[in-house]
């Protein structure tokens, strides 16, 4: 999967699960729990999180990318 800023959130989970726990260690909060972020991320773009988040975009999408590498390993 291609991250772009376009992304839904909801599309990253559903192909590689719950990665708030590999987001952290970037410096990312959780927000609340799986089932409420499985809920709002149907309606937040890569672009959005980048922003609620205050991480520049690009930055953001590397994060992501570092985060799915990590949970595959």
């Amino acid at each position: 999967m291609k991250i772009t800023k376009k992304t839904m959130v909801s599309e990253i989970l559903k192909e590689h699960g719950d990665i708030a726990g590999i987001m952290e260690i970037f410096g990312v909060k959780r927000v609340g729990g799986y089932g409420f972020r499985k809920l709002i991320t149907r309606f937040i773009s890569v672009r959005t999180a980048a922003f609620v988040h205050r991480v520049k975009l690009k930055e953001f999408i590397g994060m992501v990318e570092n985060a799915i590498a990590k949970k595959n390993n």
